[in-house]
């Protein structure tokens, strides 16, 4: 491969890491360190590079997916319509290009006009609601896009969601999947960051995240508490009913008793639709709702049938966003914040400084090349932006302010937790103690999750006690809490800590490559971690790997074997090990026959609910006898099992020619008829 093929493909999968980063920490942490512009920007990036050199596709890039993984707390609801997110324009040129982009596609003149949509873009959450016979049913969140949490209890909260359709001036269909955006107006908004603050809690950060955070609430009494609205813009899945425009969509939705938004309008051709995104930021700060840009959809429903969906967003619609505001203010100091998987995010402290009606005091700077790059130093007078209303960032320094005062900025070379090294791991800087307060709830929710340890009754709020009282410095502490002091803690008894200690002496018992996974080591996930424990066979084995003898086994690179020895190698990390071996945890050596079993070698997608057990431990009866279970369907899957209700993977299996069967079919290929 030439020398430029391969710098670009270094740079896409540098790409493609650094925006499933950012995607984890937005979509399931609730808790993003960068941009809408700068993910904006990561994501064309990887989009033009993608598209201009198809030999590096990846059907897991995150250009074919739409955000991250459902959180474990709820269920997971699979959407039988894909809830696809929209591309981008940010000015009037890129909005008009998509016009013509959609006459090119139908085969249309540029002269000829095509009818549009146009509706205030809500900045809120997504949520898909299912209607059976006019009863709400279901809701989800949109998760990533094929599968979402189940926040059903939560969104009958929600006052403006109706429970029962209306059935007066039009029946109800059968069964209607609806599409809306959660969100809170402003003044709902600063009323309960007032109450937060009154009770020594900390405020929410906008109107979005108080929304997003309300949403997905384990107690539905607290999402009931908060000011949540809704509005409705669209449908997903329906039967026993027909829509020729989108306008008659939204007319429906309300004749159904569902809130559609009041200042949706037709426009004839991309010049109304300009004209329209005018008027809608020139009324923006006086809206009693925020919101950042204008969603534009072509009118007819067979017209966007015909023009279809392209990787993650359909042809037929696009976010027309505003520009993002922005303020000048000085940066006073530069702290370091430490996230949940150790990465050291360098956080600029500013004289407070009103941006789009916002106080804001803090704004990210991602990483020391971002800090060099734009040349920032402690003491600058700096332009900040809130792109897209969301996080502040430092955009340029106003050089000409410098007094000379202003000193330059290096990332710690300990973490300022713990005290354990931070490495170099790409454009980020990380922490590889394993016992570092800053990631413990983290790595340990990790650790006894069902695909890790699978350690049951250990929950989030139980573990947050732990953590606050001090009973856990890190993982292995967990086999040494006597059952009283299980029993002593909030919402606990006597039966509940005979669980737990049942559960935890059950643990002890683990495969190798769950104990590998519950580790959490960079780079290594499940796969991995199974990949790993058939070559090593035993945790000596691996412990004692160099990088040479790593970058033996296949599906194991350069990055992973660095990863791997350094975390073994760290004298923290070890010591946590010792602990969890001195308490009894003995993860079994994997045995030679293991290869050679019925299903070895074989790749698996599950789609749609089976009858007969769960997805999980379908996934668990897989790897038993050999197999590998993936997540999304691609070339190299063996076979498709479909149960009930399946989504969007039978149709992909389908087109590539794989192997269907239903669950009947794999429960006897499994011994299980």
């Amino acid at each position: 491969m030439p020398e430029d093929k391969e710098k670009i493909r270094e740079e896409i999968e540098r790409l493609r890491k650094e925006i499933e980063y950012h995607n984890y920490r937005y979509y399931v942490l609730n808790s993003p360190v960068i941009s809408d512009a700068e993910y904006d920007r990561l994501f064309r990036r990887l989009q033009e590079l993608e598209e201009k050199y198809p030999e590096f596709f990846d059907p897991n890039s995150p250009t074919q997916r739409v955000g991250a993984k459902p959180v474990e707390a709820f269920g997971v609801v699979e959407h039988k319509v894909p809830m696809l997110s929209l591309a981008n324009a940010f000015s009037e040129e890129e909005m008009r290009e998509f016009d013509r982009r959609v006459k090119r596609f139908l085969g249309l003149s540029e002269n000829e006009v095509i009818e549009y949509v146009a509706e205030p873009k809500i900045d809120g959450a997504a949520v898909s609601i299912l209607y059976e016979n006019g009863k709400l049913t279901r809701a989800a969140t949109r998760g990533d896009g094929i599968r979402g949490e189940d926040v059903t209890s939560n969104v009958r909260t929600i006052k403006t969601v109706p429970l029962i359709l209306v059935d007066e001036e039009l029946p109800p269909p059968p069964v209607l999947e609806v599409r809306g955006e959660v969100f809170m107006e402003k003044e709902a908004f600063k009323k309960l960051n007032e109450e937060r603050l009154k009770r020594g809690e900390e405020p929410f950060a906008n109107p979005r995240n108080a929304a997003a955070g309300s949403l997905r609430q384990l107690d539905p009494r607290v999402t009931a508490e908060r000011p949540l609205d809704i509005f409705f813009y669209g449908v997903g899945y329906y039967e026993g009913v027909e829509f020729k425009t989108h306008w008659e969509v939204l007319n429906k939705l309300k004749a159904w008793g569902l809130k559609v938004n009041p200042l949706s309008k037709i426009c004839k051709g991309v010049d109304e639709v300009i004209e329209r995104h005018k008027y809608l930021e020139s009324i923006r700060e006086k809206l009693p709702y925020e919101i950042d840009g204008m969603v534009v959809k072509v009118n007819s429903i067979e017209l966007q049938r015909r023009l279809g969906e392209v990787s993650r967003s359909p042809r037929w619609a696009i976010a027309y966003k505003f520009p993002p505001t922005m303020e000048a203010t000085q940066i006073v100091d530069i702290k370091v914040q430490v996230g949940r998987t150790g990465v050291l995010t360098p956080v600029a402290i500013l004289k407070p400084v009103k941006i789009g009606g916002v106080e804001v005091s803090r704004a990210t700077l991602h990483n020391q090349d971002e800090i060099e790059r734009k040349d920032i130093r402690i003491g600058d007078w700096v332009f900040v932006e809130r792109a897209g209303d969301v996080i502040p960032e430092v955009v340029k320094v106003i050089k000409e302010r410098r007094t000379g005062k202003e000193r330059p900025f290096k990332m710690p070379d300990r973490c300022p937790e713990c005290g354990a090294p931070v490495v170099r791991d790409g454009a980020y800087h990380r922490c590889i103690g394993l016992a570092c307060p800053a990631q413990l709830k983290a790595r340990i929710r990790h650790f006894v999750s069902k695909r890790a340890m699978d350690i049951e009754g250990i929950g989030p709020k139980l573990i947050d006690q732990l953590v606050s009282k001090g009973l856990v410095k890190d993982p292995a502490d967990l086999y040494a809490i006597p059952k009283h002091v299980w029993a002593s803690l909030e919402n606990m008894g006597e039966k509940s800590a005979e669980n737990i200690m049942k559960a935890l002496e059950k643990s002890k018992n683990v495969e190798l490559w769950r104990f590998i996974h519950a580790l959490g080591i960079r780079h290594v996930g499940e796969h991995l971690s199974q990949v790993l424990a058939n070559r090593f066979k035993t945790l000596e084995n691996l412990m004692k790997a160099t990088e040479e003898d790593l970058l033996k086994v296949p599906e194991v690179g350069p990055e992973v074997a660095k990863s791997v020895v350094e975390f073994f190698r760290n004298p923290e990390n070890r010591k946590v090990i010792e602990k969890l071996l001195k308490y009894g945890v003995r993860p079994k050596p994997v045995e030679e026959k293991e290869e050679e079993k019925p299903l070895s070698g074989k790749i698996f997608v599950f789609t749609g609910a089976l009858k007969s057990m769960t997805r999980d431990e379908a996934k668990n009866l897989v790897e038993s006898l050999g197999g590998r279970v993936a997540s999304s369907v691609s070339k190299k899957v063996d076979i498709v099992v479909v149960g009930e209700s399946p989504g969007s993977k039978l149709e992909k299996a389908r087109k590539l020619g794989i192997k269907t069967i239903n669950e009947e079919e794999f429960l006897k290929m499994v011994g299980r008829a």
